[in-house]
């Protein structure tokens, strides 16, 4: 009986080459370089005191020009997005949950390589993540009942008021949570029909390149969530100042070193911006606890109330 010989090609194959991933920006739907051809070094949080510090990937250091192609998509993307009904935009954030779950140990491996956590907490990480997209979800055909409604007036009309998006909000995730904190300040903007340029945190961007990934392969419509890679202080003021921007979340100043966010701040109120602070105050800000339930405050802050007045026939 003749015996089957393997392949020389498969007995003595060598290793495959490693397909180097480039972590790229996310504008429009689209994954383009940095304008300025800038990238910076990315290397996974130490484990141990004295550790040397692990290579992750080189990813794109976003510009103030990035983030103003950010800011054109968003403004093209809007008004379709907050023309959607809003029992559509929670299936499309539910979509967004689903397509997380099926990266669930990419995501998993990244938390755990950005935030020097275990796997067992990565794990519990990217689930609070995951859930926390399903709970917006839920809320979005149902905010407008709790936060408008038919006012009692004394005349022979009735008077109406309806929350309506702010249009464009800049976002600076938060600097530590890599993910279940990126997630957590997305989703509140989004589901009430606005879209976002967010700059990411620079020393744990890979979370957000896959989760936008993620977005560009759900049923998210192009340019309602842009990322932008790269240093916040950078970035930040353009955005504050930009005058096509509605909003702007400085959740993420918190932890970014010796910077007075408070001028970014005074920046955006000069164009009459919408903002959230960072939790605590001046150089002590702090990021909040992501682990509790978010309550309605993230989204309420960039809506606005429409009010309509409308006669009584007989």
């Amino acid at each position: 009986m003749a015996t089957r010989k393997t392949p020389a090609r498969e007995a003595g194959a060598p290793a495959a080459l490693a397909v180097r991933k480039t972590y790229k920006l996310y504008i429009g739907v689209k994954f383009p370089r940095s304008e300025s051809g800038r990238s910076y070094e990315v290397y996974a949080a130490p484990t141990r005191a004295g550790a040397s510090p692990k290579f992750l990937a080189n990813a794109s250091q976003g510009s103030r020009k990035d983030a103003r192609d950010a800011v054109t998509a968003a403004r093209g993307a809007q008004a379709g997005w907050a023309g959607a009904t809003a029992y559509n935009r929670g299936q499309v954030l539910y979509r967004v949950a689903e397509v997380m779950e099926g990266r669930r140990a990419q995501f998993v491996e990244e938390v755990r390589a950005s935030e020097g956590v275990s796997p067992s907490k990565a794990d519990s990480l990217v689930s609070q993540a995951i859930d926390r997209w399903v709970w917006y979800a839920g809320w979005s055909d149902k905010l407008p009942q709790v936060l408008g409604g038919l006012n009692p007036v004394a005349g022979p009309f009735f008077n109406i008021s309806a929350p309506e998006p702010s249009g464009v909000v800049a976002v600076l995730a938060p600097q530590e949570s890599s993910l279940l904190g990126l997630v957590s300040v997305i989703a509140p903007a989004i589901v009430t029909g606005n879209s976002v340029v967010v700059v990411s945190s620079k020393e744990r961007p890979l979370p957000a390149i896959t989760l936008s990934e993620c977005l560009a392969t759900s049923d998210v419509p192009g340019g309602v969530v842009n990322i932008v890679t790269g240093d916040a202080v950078e970035i930040a003021p353009w955005l504050a100042s930009h005058r096509d921007v509605n909003g702007i979340d400085l959740t993420g100043a918190a932890g970014l070193p010796g910077e007075a966010w408070g001028e970014w701040e005074r920046a955006a109120a000069d164009t009459l911006k919408r903002v959230i602070r960072p939790g605590g105050a001046g150089a002590a800000a702090i990021e909040p606890d992501w682990s509790v339930e978010p309550g309605l405050q993230r989204m309420s802050t960039f809506l606005e109330t429409k009010t309509v007045w409308h006669p009584k026939g007989r």
